[in-house]
């Protein structure tokens, strides 16, 4: 019976391995792994939403321009929530699956759509 119960709190504890705290570490992992591979010329997300082109990677920050007056604003390399390779990625992976291959049809058969979303709706110089 003494078996049993240790037998049971093993499993439970594999059980909480393999659910939650392994997917953390592979995406810590993967953040980190971005947050590394940023360069020059990126387009890079903050987790405080802003947007913008990195112009200056250092060891710990980096520098990126928001808009077309170029303000540049430096940050901690931690704070980059996102890049553009990684939003195309997670994009490309949503679409696909069952119905994926049919999306993407639909999306090259209306151009005007694809480039309408690449064009932003606000003016982005400010006056």
């Amino acid at each position: 019976m003494e078996y049993t119960q240790i037998f049971m709190i093993v499993i439970m504890i594999a059980v909480f391995y393999f659910l939650l705290i392994k997917p953390e570490n592979k995406r810590k992992k993967q953040a980190e792994e971005m947050r590394n591979s940023i360069k020059k010329g990126d387009r890079i997300t903050t987790i405080g939403g802003m947007m913008g082109k990195v112009v200056q990677v250092n060891d710990n920050s980096l520098v990126f321009e928001t808009s077309e007056d170029r303000v540049r604003i430096e940050i901690a390399k931690w704070g980059v929530q996102s890049t553009e390779a990684t939003e195309q990625a997670a994009q490309q992976q949503k679409s696909g699956g069952l119905f994926g291959a049919k999306k993407e049809e639909a999306d090259a058969a209306k151009p005007e759509a694809a480039e309408k979303e690449e064009k932003p709706d606000f003016d982005p110089e400010i006056k």
